[in-house]
């Protein structure tokens, strides 16, 4: 089997950590591994694949100069707009974990269980990894949609602090602890929740919004109307989302329960009677997205509401980009 020369930018980080786990866990074929961090982070020991590894700064020559066959990004936007086109033209396939590159049409927005097609055409060398919200939420309606055709989504995200990284999460449990300073979210997290994630723009919704609106678009090939409201939860890590999805037809929360029993990584827990329905404390940690409380609308038979939760570190981020890694290397 091939090897690859594997770089990580944000080896340091939140997103990182989970790569680096998966990439282990996976026995993913790794030649050589190479950890890339910013200047301040440099020199930092890093333990990975049974030894010691030192972070090297990220240059736009390091890529050529490590003969880097695949490079992970998850160190932000801004280190992705300067530094993912040196390592694409160095000969890298790059993935990126940031939104910098999700909306140029010629850039591959993917999550594999969708529309690893668009693996394909990859002029630029660089794929693009969605939104961590969208990702749990395509792979619950691409099933629904190839089955039953929706007409409209309306979701409601409770997005744990883990989507901020390290600095979110250290944030919430230094305020369980009594802090409240606030230096991440703009109030304080814990025993609260804000219904703001990122900027707010002209139409009233908010950057976050937005991506879920139309990373969704583009991923699924689709255009039936979204409305997304995205809130932040004094939860460490998964995200939760309640989703209303409208069907070109009548439905039933039977027909929408089998079809996402049968959907590539979604595992559906969804028996009332017994308190049992996905939750964060249970999908942290794992790789699929949990569906429940899927219930018909009182008023509506084309109309179906159902919860879905997933790990924003794993599903919505280092999970995806595995995937993409290895779907591409097979193509």
């Amino acid at each position: 089997m091939k090897r690859y020369n594997v770089a990580l930018v944000g080896a340091s980080g939140a997103v990182g950590a989970q790569i680096i786990e998966l990439l282990e866990k996976w026995n993913f074929p790794i030649e050589r591994f190479v950890p890339l961090a910013s200047k301040r982070s440099a020199n930092t020991p890093l333990s990975a694949f049974g030894r010691t590894h030192y972070i090297l700064e990220t240059t736009h020559d390091i890529f050529a100069q490590e003969k880097v066959d695949i490079a992970f990004f998850s160190a932000g936007g801004k280190v992705s707009a300067e530094f993912a086109p040196s390592a694409a033209r160095a000969g890298a396939l790059v993935i990126d974990n940031t939104s910098f590159f999700r909306l140029e049409k010629d850039i591959p927005l993917v999550v594999p269980e969708v529309n690893a097609d668009d693996l394909q055409v990859c002029p630029r060398n660089i794929i693009a990894n969605p939104n961590c919200s969208t990702i749990q939420m395509v792979q619950v309606l691409h099933p629904l949609h190839q089955a039953l055709e929706i007409t409209r989504v309306d979701v409601s995200t409770y997005q744990a602090v883990s989507g901020a990284g390290n600095r979110g999460m250290s944030e919430l449990q230094a305020q369980m602890q009594g802090d409240q300073t606030c230096n991440v979210f703009p109030y304080p997290i814990a025993l609260n929740v804000i219904p703001q994630i990122d900027i707010f723009l002209p139409s009233g919704y908010t950057k976050e919004e937005m991506k879920m609106v139309q990373e969704t678009h583009k991923i699924m090939h689709a255009n039936f109307s979204i409305s997304a409201t995205c809130v932040r939860v004094p939860v460490l890590r998964s995200h939760s989302e309640s989703l209303s999805v409208h069907f070109a037809r009548p439905t039933s929360a039977q027909e929408v329960r089998e079809i996402l029993e049968n959907a590539s990584n979604v595992v559906v827990q969804d028996d009332p009677a017994q308190a049992l329905y996905p939750m964060p404390i249970h999908a942290s940690h794992t790789d699929q997205s949990f569906v429940g409380r899927i219930r018909s609308d009182l008023f509506d038979s084309s109309v179906v509401h159902l919860w879905c939760v997933a790990d924003q570190l794993r599903v919505g981020a280092a999970t995806n980009a595995l995937k993409i890694a290895l779907k591409y290397l097979k193509l």
